[in-house]
């Protein structure tokens, strides 16, 4: 046996050990935590207290925006870890929101990221009364929804959109719909959700 595979099978021996011993429901357990995490969860959980958006949607969506990467930039320029444009940010900080005209490259501050992510979704929210069209306009942008909602071929004329015609935006909304089961499943199982909408 050359020292590789000796090598793979000492691994393979260990893994099944710690099978064994500790259960493979606790290994795939940890391993999903490491996936999908819960860090900065003091400061999540402070912005949606502010902004009363449910703390497993922030977890959510920074899992699916940048994987809890502070310093991700996406190849459109969105910043941070729940990936926000920086005029979207520009916007925001403005006077016409929370009036404190901040940087844009403050966006890879974890703090400014999360506050004003949450902040925005509690506004689509706020214009839409809808999750789902909420991530379609996080996504896809708030005048794209805005379009697809008037349009038969992709609402229901009651203000639920039925269809996505970007691609990218049905498979974004779907992402993190399955990373909000995991959150509330996972970390928000035993604690009272409240009804946030």
């Amino acid at each position: 046996m050359t020292r590789t595979k000796r090598s793979v099978v000492i691994v393979v021996l260990i893994a099944l050990s710690f099978a064994i011993a500790f259960g493979l429901d606790a290994i795939l357990g940890v391993v999903e935590r490491k996936m999908h995490p819960d860090d900065y969860r003091e400061i999540v959980e402070k912005y949606a207290a502010e902004y009363n958006v449910p703390a497993y949607v922030i977890f959510a969506v920074i899992d699916t925006e940048s994987d809890f990467e502070a310093g991700a930039t996406s190849s459109a320029g969105a910043q941070g870890l729940m990936q926000m444009m920086p005029s979207t940010f520009e916007w925001l900080t403005s006077s016409d929101h929370l009036d404190e005209n901040l940087s844009p490259s403050e966006l890879y501050e974890p703090e400014v990221s999360i506050r004003y992510g949450t902040y925005y979704l509690r506004y689509l929210f706020d214009k839409f009364y809808n999750w789902d069209t909420v991530f379609a306009a996080y996504n896809g942008g708030e005048g794209n929804v805005a379009k697809w909602l008037a349009d038969r071929r992709y609402s229901d004329g009651k203000g639920n959109l039925t269809d996505i015609p970007f691609k990218e935006t049905r498979n974004y909304v779907k992402k993190v719909n399955k990373a909000i089961d995991y959150y509330k499943n996972t970390y928000y199982k035993n604690e009272e959700i409240t009804n946030y909408e």
